[in-house]
């Protein structure tokens, strides 16, 4: 066979290898890595439906106890957690011990102690489901139900990340449950607008002028459990974070390959942080959060701590609002796990808001999103898959699609 010859056979061996890798992880059944990360989107929808009311049996530890031992480097809490819905249900019902202004931040926020000494993180509701967010993508006050909804979109039953504290909806008695055992500090910010008890808390931006109410004396909210303080955090300022500043732009808005000087900076320049950021954009982007400016890990770990979902409340607020931006780290490293890729492929065509819709039905606010969010979702996906495919064709499956290791092919 000439040379010639030779070369256009050789070409259309790789072209198909290819396209067989593509059509494999791309909801493919044909590979190991398909039919693994298959399986376990299966029991990730047939463990959707959580009991309402269920309550820890067989065991002598208390909810705090069990949601403390599922914490690893990699994972707040592992794929197989039956106890998921008693831990939940203990969280939304459990006697409130104490109550104290929020820790340092910019938004409303109550630092809760709970039967049992467990410490939790309250955010008051301020908008109807209905209410959309005009504005910069980053605007308007947390939303406690984005909190909600971006848990269970995180946990093993979606996405299957694994690495956001557990949060549940709740309903608190402002006058029963909370002014009697607040601190002082707490309670000097308590105030009445007609009928409805209000508090202003302590923050950069909180003020006596804009207090989050209640409706009469209950307060509907957030409860985010608080990670164990025998795994301490350490906060990284986000390779792709904003500048804030208008007229100002960061390197990552301007630069291309960006990325590429990232990859040379540690803890992206090897190991799994670089991926798990990448997957956060995608998480991010789904949810439509612009304002994870920065980010924590676990410390000291040498960059193999995962990078931990906290704070996720300035999202889901505005559903018309797609801001590509958000996935700058992917489109500009263009490369993403497997795994990731397979879990997104599957939930392609209305997957993703049916899902979520069943997810969320088991938290006592339902409902947790309005529609229109959910509609988003499922928009949103679409567009990130478009991304990952215009990277494969730009530099093949084989440079885009990473598989999941703890040392990347970085150059």
């Amino acid at each position: 066979m000439k040379l010639k010859q030779r070369m256009v056979v050789l070409c259309a061996v790789l072209l198909l290898l290819g396209l067989a890798k593509i059509f494999l992880l791309d909801g493919g059944e044909g590979s190991a890595a398909s039919r693994r990360d298959l399986r376990a989107f299966r029991k990730m929808e047939s463990g959707l439906s959580l009991p309402r009311g269920a309550h820890l049996t067989h065991t002598l530890q208390s909810p705090w106890e069990i949601a403390s031992q599922w914490v690893g480097p990699r994972e707040v809490y592992p794929e197989e957690t039956p106890e998921l819905a008693a831990v939940l249900t203990s969280l939304s019902t459990a006697r409130i011990e104490r109550a104290d202004v929020g820790y340092k931040g910019t938004q409303l926020k109550a630092l809760l102690v709970l039967d049992g000494g467990q410490k939790v993180v309250f955010k008051p509701k301020r908008y109807n489901r209905d209410y959309v967010v005009e504005g910069e993508p980053y605007a308007g006050y947390d939303r406690h139900n984005a909190e909600v909804a971006a848990f269970h979109l995180d946990i093993l039953r979606i996405l299957g990340f694994r690495r956001a504290p557990l949060v549940v909806g709740r309903y608190v008695n402002l006058r029963t449950e909370i002014k009697p055992v607040a601190t002082d500090q707490l309670l000097s910010t308590f105030l009445m607008q007609g009928n409805n008890t209000c508090f202003y808390g302590k923050c950069y931006y909180c003020r006596e002028t804009e207090p989050a109410c209640a409706d009469g004396e209950t307060m509907e909210g957030s409860l985010t459990l608080w990670l164990p303080d025998v795994w301490p955090l350490q906060k990284h300022r986000h390779p792709w974070g904003r500048t804030y500043r208008e007229g100002k732009l960061a390197r990552w808005e301007y630069d291309e390959s960006y990325c590429e000087a990232v990859k040379k900076m540690p803890p992206y320049d090897a190991g799994p942080r670089l991926l798990d950021v990448i997957d956060t954009a995608v998480f991010d982007y789904l949810i439509g959060n612009a304002d994870r400016h920065h980010y924590e890990s676990f410390q000291d770990d040498g960059g193999a701590s995962m990078l931990i979902l906290l704070d996720n409340a300035k999202s889901f607020g505005n559903p018309s609002l797609d801001e590509r931006s958000i996935l700058a780290p992917l489109y500009q490293c263009c490369m993403i796990r497997v795994s990731t890729w397979n879990r997104l492929s599957f939930l392609k065509g209305g997957v993703l808001s049916s899902a979520m819709r069943q997810a969320l039905a088991f938290d006592p606010i339902n409902p947790v999103l309005a529609e229109p969010h959910l509609a988003a979702l499922d928009r949103r996906l679409n567009g990130v898959i478009a991304t990952v495919k215009q990277c494969m064709e730009a530099q093949g499956p084989d440079n885009t699609l990473i598989e999941d290791r703890m040392n990347l092919p970085h150059p």
